[in-house]
């Protein structure tokens, strides 16, 4: 009797217990992707660096988000006060004709307002969207190295010091023999496929009744603080494998992280949320350059005697459905390995 009731006890501890340090790395995620102090200290670091942040804050803040106050209090109240949609205090013989004209009035207040989508904010989402990633790679890259340039303890390293540093990290983040070339490529291309395929379960999964909000919410959070720490998994040369292997199996840390991202999603509209994410996106991008992760999530492991939460296979689907896809390519093998599955 007492070892039957000591096995459920144990249980219930031991889920207690992981369930403690899940919301204390929850927490801890959630902590370091606001730590945007970090942005102002790297951009007054690096001048290069805050260029780069200014530039995409007046594309996607003052001019996208700005179009876009534009229209709805400015433009859209001008359309309707020049074309009403209610006819002034009429007589019973007026009101066909008065129907007929107002028709007429929300057929052109609507064919105006679209004519500005189409020559306007399409034309400048595109732009935006093409000098966006292009300038989320140099504030990743920018961060990165004002980050190197003065070390751990926030000094400034001397030119010896910082020239071994920075050939250090390059040639980490370039090989330069043929094989780790192709390596690196097929490594790319692996990357693309898993991120583009885990975006249509995101996508897919947000449809499912009850559960499926939630779910979409948790796997946003999920991709957000990927594609902020590729930036400098990729600047620091480690490997894919390693990659997802270390963010799967700190998922509760990851998860909090991108919390704060997949919030712009759900509050605004799907256009306003483009925008505001397109602004808060870098300033992830530097928090997690700046996030020493391997450090944060090992504490509570020492606290709680190196008990871990386990692995969760976040994209296992995605994983699945690139390899096969990959498998169908011609190869040397014929088959994909787990270190490089694109080869």
């Amino acid at each position: 009797m007492e070892s039957s009731v000591s096995v459920p006890a144990d249980l219930a501890g031991s889920l207690i217990r992981k369930s403690k340090q899940g919301l204390v790395l929850w927490a801890e995620g959630f902590r370091e992707a606001c730590c945007l102090h970090r942005v102002f200290i790297y951009c007054f670091r690096s001048r290069q660096l805050a260029v780069r942040t200014g530039q995409c804050f007046l594309l996607n803040g003052f001019i996208f988000l700005g179009s876009i106050f534009l229209l709805k209090s400015v433009i859209v109240p001008a359309l309707q006060w020049i074309l009403p949609d209610q006819c002034p205090q009429i007589t019973s013989e007026d009101s066909r004709s008065c129907g007929g004209i107002l028709e007429f009035y929300n057929f052109l207040r609507l064919g105006l307002v679209q004519l500005f989508y189409v020559f306007w904010f399409f034309p400048l989402y595109i732009l935006s969207f093409i000098l966006s990633n292009i300038w989320y790679n140099d504030i990743a890259k920018h961060g990165f190295f004002a980050i190197e340039e003065y070390g751990a303890s926030g000094t400034k390293l001397t030119d010896q010091k910082e020239s071994q540093t920075s050939q250090k990290t390059v040639s980490k983040a370039k090989s330069t023999d043929f094989e780790g070339v192709m390596i690196g490529i097929a490594e790319q291309i692996y990357s693309v496929l898993l991120l583009t395929f885990f975006f249509l379960e995101v996508y897919v999964i947000g449809f499912i009744p009850y559960i499926g909000k939630a779910l979409n919410f948790l796997l946003l959070s999920w991709m957000y603080a990927y594609y902020c720490f590729e930036y400098k998994w990729n600047l620091s040369g480690l490997s894919l494998d390693k990659r997802l292997d270390f963010f799967e199996t700190n998922w509760a840390f990851f998860a909090g992280f991108g919390s704060p991202c997949a919030l712009a999603i759900f509050l605004f509209s799907p256009l306003v949320s483009y925008g505001v994410m397109a602004i808060l996106f870098p300033l992830f991008v530097l928090t997690a350059t700046g996030s020493e992760a391997d450090k944060i999530v090992s504490l509570p492991r020492t606290k709680w005697r190196g008990a871990g939460l386990g692995r969760v296979p976040i994209f296992y689907v995605a994983d699945y459905v690139s390899t096969k896809i990959l498998t169908l390519l011609p190869t040397q093998q014929g088959r994909a390995t787990p270190e490089n599955k694109a080869l």
